[in-house]
């Protein structure tokens, strides 16, 4: 079972990593805001590039065997993001145990809180059968105690 989801902090300071996306027309509704599905592949691109700037491209971890399994998503939307917005995702791994971690997000627009986030990840081998976190993003998380709770 995922530990409680962390509350994401609202100072884009503690977050370790920015990354960078611009809001599609597809990825909106019939009134022009973005379409709460669209949020987690936006997580998703964010937590791969996170992992490629502590130096883990997940295609190659993923050829070693090792996946980082979704098994919890909570989103907070905070303000409504719209086609064109450019949006700064930053995240940071917020908490780990000996086979999970999460991953703590805020997103913003204009310098303004839009949304929060967590992920949660289950270290699993090829089988699907839980394994270690691996040392290496154990050390990814040390920086980052400003993000838990």
């Amino acid at each position: 079972m995922a530990a409680e989801p962390i509350n994401p902090p609202l100072d884009v300071e503690q977050y370790p990593f920015a990354h960078a996306l611009r809001v599609r027309f597809a990825e909106t509704d019939a009134m022009g805001v973005v379409h709460h599905a669209s949020y987690l592949p936006w997580l998703e691109e964010a937590r791969v590039a996170l992992l490629a700037h502590g130096g883990h491209d997940y295609a190659q971890l993923h050829s070693d065997g090792l996946d980082l399994a979704v098994i919890e998503v909570s989103v907070r939307y905070r303000q409504a993001i719209r086609f064109g917005d450019a949006v700064t995702v930053h995240a940071g791994v917020a908490e780990i145990s000996r086979t999970v971690l999460q991953i703590a997000y805020l997103l913003e627009v204009d310098g303004q809180t839009a949304a929060t986030g967590v992920t949660s990840h289950a270290c699993v081998n090829r089988e699907g059968r839980p394994v270690r976190v691996p040392e290496w993003l154990l050390d990814l998380g040390q920086d980052t105690t400003a993000l838990r709770r």
